[in-house]
C-alpha cells in the first residue's frame, strides 16, 4: 500500500503544478469521495524526538498519508527560520518517502512579518492547508467585539490566502478561548472568503464541549470543514475529581461510527491530521526527548491508525 503511494506521488507531483486554477481549490485538493479510504497525516508533534528525515521515514513506514508538519515555536520548524528551514523540512520528508501538503502554525496576523513569510513559503512548497492560531477574548471588551476584532483578522488572512493558494483552518478547541462553541467559529468565519479560510473540525473537543449537541455543531460547520482532527478521551475521576482523560482511538466517547456515518451523508472526506495525547513518555506533549521505548510510540501511532481506517470503512 505505501509503496503505491509513493509511485503515485512520483508519477503525479511533477503534472500536479500543471492542472489549471479551478473556481474552487478544494475540487483539486480534495478530491476524494465521501466512501473513499481517509487521507490520514500524522502530527508531527508527537515526533519531535526525531529529526524531519526520520520522521518521514517513519511515517511511510507505518503508511500513513503525510505528516502535518508544526511551523511554530518549539515546533520542527520556527518561524523565524522558515524561509531556509521550511523548504529544507519538506524536502526531507519527501526524500523519506512520504508528503507534507498541512501545517499547524501559530499564524494570526498578516502584519506580522512571520507569519506572511510562513503562508508564502510554504504554499510555494506546494503545503495546501495551514492551521491557524486560536484567539483570546479580550478581558476589557465585551467578547462580542472581541470576536468582531477576529472576523476582522480572519477575513485579511483570508485575502493573502487566496493571493498564495492555500487554506486557513480554525480548530474548534475545548476551553476558554474562542472556538470552544461551534457558534463562535461560525461568526468567526461570517466575513472571511469561505474558499480560501474554514475549519479544521475536531470532534474530540466538540465532543468535550458539545455533549449531546455536537452533531448540530457538525451541522452547522460541514460547509466550512477543510480539515479535522481525530483523537478519543473519556471522563475519569482522578483523586476525587472528575477530569479529562485521553485515550487511544475507539477506546473512549468519541461516537466514530456515527461522526463518519454524518461526514459520508455530508459528502465530505477531508485530510486528516491524527493527534496521540495520551501518555507517551513525552511524545504526546511534543518533548524533544521522551521517556520510553521509541518502539511503543510508533506501534500506538500504527495501532490508531488501523482503527481509524476500521471505523470509516466501518461507517
Amino acid at each position: 500500500m505505501s509503496i503505491t503511494r509513493r509511485n503515485f506521488i512520483k508519477k503525479t507531483g511533477a503534472t500536479a503544478i500543471a492542472v489549471p486554477f479551478l473556481a474552487s481549490p478544494l475540487q483539486f485538493i480534495y478530491p476524494h469521495q465521501p466512501d473513499d479510504a481517509l487521507e490520514v497525516h500524522l502530527f508531527s508533534k508527537h515526533l519531535q524526538f526525531l529529526d524531519l528525515k526520520e520522521a518521514g521515514r517513519i511515517a511511510a513506514e507505518l503508511e500513513f498519508d503525510g505528516l502535518d508538519l508544526t511551523v511554530r515555536p518549539k515546533g520542527h520548524v520556527l518561524p523565524e527560520n522558515v524561509k531556509t528551514d521550511l523548504p529544507k523540512a519538506i524536502r526531507d520528508i519527501k526524500n523519506a518517502g512520504s508528503a507534507c501538503k498541512m501545517i499547524t502554525t501559530a499564524i494570526s496576523d498578516v502584519h506580522n512579518p512571520n507569519d506572511l513569510n510562513i503562508l508564502k513559503v510554504a504554499a510555494g512548497e506546494g503545503v495546501k492547508f495551514y492551521r491557524s492560531d486560536w484567539f483570546k477574548y479580550h478581558k476589557s471588551l465585551p467578547m462580542q467585539e472581541s470576536i468582531g476584532i477576529y472576523q476582522e483578522r480572519i477575513k485579511e488572512l483570508g485575502k493573502v490566502n487566496r493571493q498564495y493558494d492555500i487554506i486557513g483552518c480554525y480548530q474548534n478547541h475545548a476551553g476558554t478561548n474562542i472556538g470552544s462553541s461551534f457558534w463562535e467559529v461560525k461568526q468567526l468565519l461570517e466575513k472571511v472568503d469561505h474558499d480560501y479560510f474554514g475549519v479544521q473540525y475536531d470532534i474530540r473537543h466538540a465532543t468535550v464541549e458539545g455533549g449531546l449537541s455536537w452533531e448540530n455543531g457538525l451541522r452547522l460547520l460541514k460547509d466550512h470543514i477543510k480539515t479535522i482532527v481525530l483523537k478519543d478521551f473519556k471522563w475519569e475521576k482522578v483523586n476525587g475529581r472528575w477530569e479529562l482523560v485521553n485515550v487511544p482511538i475507539g477506546e473512549g466517547m468519541v461516537d466514530f461510527r456515527n461522526y463518519f456515518q454524518l461526514l459520508k451523508s455530508y459528502g465530505l472526506n477531508p485530510p486528516v491530521s491524527l493527534h496521540l495525547e495520551y501518555p507517551l513518555g513525552g511524545a504526546e506533549k511534543g518533548h524533544d526527548k521522551i521517556t520510553v521505548d521509541k518502539k511503543l510510540v510508533f506501534d500506538a501511532m500504527q495501532k490508531d491508525l488501523l482503527a481509524v481506517r476500521r471505523l470509516w470503512k466501518e461507517a
